[in-house]
């Protein structure tokens, strides 16, 4: 096996695949264990209090917000993201870090949603059901690998600390896409909480394993200055 495949099956097809297998145990403890047992017995509630309190400009807004978290959307601004990142620094460290963490996130949500078969809410829900089962919430865990590793890769590259400070406010994008995905009946509160596990951890991963000039790559020659060279300060 050449090096550099050796490599990539170790140090990230492993991780993912580890988070893969707690994600379905996540699922089957959510679905087959504590189902009939506190918090998930009342968790609905949170369901049917946003069912309760729904108006026109709120579900305006949060259709707006659900659709930033949308496949479409994420894949724009991911690619543009990456792509502005690449031109402006000539090198793919960065943008390979922000487009793994997505498609990371994509591949044990939609691989997950194979295994866990949950109904959705028993709400009212205002989109179109997709094919794949309430848990996890694809839209909030996209939305957590995309913006959070932009806070994440912008906060390594920003040098005013105040610039530093205000890049973190990325963070609130995936909690109202939760929210949203919530208030429009689509998930459960437990199915956006592991969500945010799964994004949050492919972000951990492609920081350590990608972002982190520390480590090394055996990579061809030709890309090598591309993918080690430092930011400078």
């Amino acid at each position: 096996m050449p090096p550099l495949i050796a490599q990539i099956a170790k140090r990230l097809l492993l991780p993912v695949t580890v988070l893969f297998g707690v994600m379905v145990g996540l699922g089957l403890l959510v679905t087959r264990v504590v189902d009939h047992a506190w918090p998930l017995t009342v968790e609905d509630d949170v369901n049917r209090s946003f069912e309760a309190n729904r108006d026109g400009p709120l579900n305006v807004i949060s259709e707006i917000v659900s659709l930033i978290g949308s496949t479409p959307v994420i894949i724009a601004v991911t690619g543009v993201v990456a792509a502005i990142v690449y031109l402006k620094l000539h090198r793919w460290r960065e943008p390979l870090f922000l487009c793994l963490g997505v498609m990371a996130q994509a591949l044990v949500f939609f691989f997950t949603t194979l295994v866990i078969n949950r109904d959705r809410p028993a709400v009212h829900r205002m989109d179109d059901s997709p094919p794949t089962s309430s848990f996890p919430s694809g839209h909030t865990s996209a939305a957590v690998a995309l913006y959070v590793g932009m806070a994440v890769l912008f906060f390594t590259l920003l040098k005013r600390t105040w610039a530093k400070r205000l890049i973190w406010l990325l963070v609130l994008i995936p909690i109202g896409v939760a929210t949203a995905r919530l208030y429009r009946g689509m998930h459960h509160p437990t199915d956006v909480t592991a969500s945010f596990f799964n994004g949050i951890t492919c972000v951990v991963i492609m920081a350590r394993e990608v972002l982190n000039r520390a480590v090394q790559w055996a990579v061809p020659e030709r890309l090598r200055p591309g993918l080690g060279r430092r930011v400078a300060h």
